[in-house]
């Protein structure tokens, strides 16, 4: 019986969606007769009923290529059930679009908005696999997320870069990296890049305990520092704020990041001269590290493996470096957070790094 498998990539790109759309196709085109549907631009493609009929040349030549050949679209989950003034019932197009096309399943690679959106289809009666991808690290029930090590790569270098300037000038450097909610990606490159300072969204800080490490590190002979901040970072003063408040105060202060506001209280507190580089999307983009492509490949062969056994309903974990089976349902409305028991921040502060 020939099979029909449809994918999707959803949310942000990062490197090594291509990596893992491969791992589906050759792993399922090795173990049985099957068709593989490229659905366009995510949900938003499931939703307009775009795709492509795809064969055996679409995928080679695409393991180290960034990006989605597939393209890709951000569709909010809180979204998905109301009609808008198009008067398009989104859920009701997706589960047509995948009848029509006959699908035995649907693979969708994204974070943890395509992974509600998943599930969503699969409370619909649809037989459905997701992927974790996101450079943030964040989704729940699974050790590594493919993409987070090809941004931890770029996110170090970009730290490294900035250290010999700051070093050169005397400067104190503030780096902003992604990370609205979770600071895994951060804390990482931080303690990578030998980072002096890192903020993250799960630590509020104190712009007190950030001026005596600055000072500290100066009275020590230290004549430049090191600052890594999430974009998600906020002050213990911001996280006692309802979300409105949080928002308006925001405004007021008339910073587009975080980074921007931090660099001028210790411009106008200190006689440090500081500067802010923020990557942006930089780390999103260009070629999987060779430890994405191995992930990522790991991970679209076991959804092959998943398929020929039609397990359905849920996504691929990796724990202890193992690939295991999570139902969607149980991961699908979590985030993974830095908790004040991670290791790693025990790791940070004993070799001098501040959290604020």
């Amino acid at each position: 019986m020939k099979r029909k498998i449809g994918i999707l990539t959803s949310g942000g790109d990062c490197p090594g969606l291509n990596a893992a759309i491969r791992g589906v196709a050759k792993a399922s085109y090795g173990m049985f007769d099957c068709k593989i549907i490229g659905i366009q631009d995510g949900f938003k493609g499931l939703i307009e009923g775009r795709y492509k009929e795809m064969n055996s040349t679409d995928f080679s030549g695409i393991l180290t290529r960034g990006g989605t050949i597939l393209g890709t679209a951000r569709t909010p989950f809180k979204k998905m059930r109301k009609i808008d003034d198009d008067g398009v019932d989104k859920v009701k197009s997706m589960v047509k679009t995948y009848n029509k096309l006959e699908l035995d399943c649907l693979i969708t690679l994204g974070g943890n908005g395509t992974h509600k959106n998943a599930n969503l289809l699969r409370e619909e009666g649809l037989n459905v696999i997701g992927l974790p991808k996101t450079i943030d690290n964040d989704i729940w029930g699974t050790d590594i997320s493919f993409g987070f090590h090809s941004a931890l790569d770029i996110a170090t270098e970009v730290i490294d870069r900035i250290h010999t300037t700051a070093d050169s000038h005397d400067r104190v450097m503030i780096i902003e990296l992604m990370g609205h909610k979770a600071g895994w990606l951060t804390l990482y490159a931080g303690i990578a890049g030998g980072a002096d300072v890192i903020l993250i969204p799960e630590l509020p800080y104190n712009e007190d305990r950030i001026i005596d490490a600055l000072n500290m590190r100066k009275k020590s002979g230290k004549d430049f520092s090191i600052i890594v901040v999430a974009e998600g970072a906020i002050s213990e003063e911001e996280a006692l704020m309802s979300k409105s408040d949080f928002k308006t105060y925001r405004e007021e202060q008339g910073y587009s990041a975080v980074s921007y506001r931090l660099a001028d209280a210790i411009t106008n507190r200190t006689e440090f001269e500081t500067r802010v580089t923020v990557p942006g999307h930089q780390q999103r983009g260009g070629s999987p590290s060779a430890y994405d492509r191995v992930l990522s490949t790991t991970l679209g062969a076991f959804a092959a493996e998943m398929i020929a056994n039609e397990d359905y309903g849920k996504t691929i974990s990796i724990i202890n470096n193992v690939a295991k089976t999570t139902p969607l349902e149980e991961m699908a409305s979590k985030l993974k957070l830095v908790t004040k028991e991670e290791k790693l921040l025990t790791t940070a502060r004993l070799v001098g790094v501040s959290f604020g």
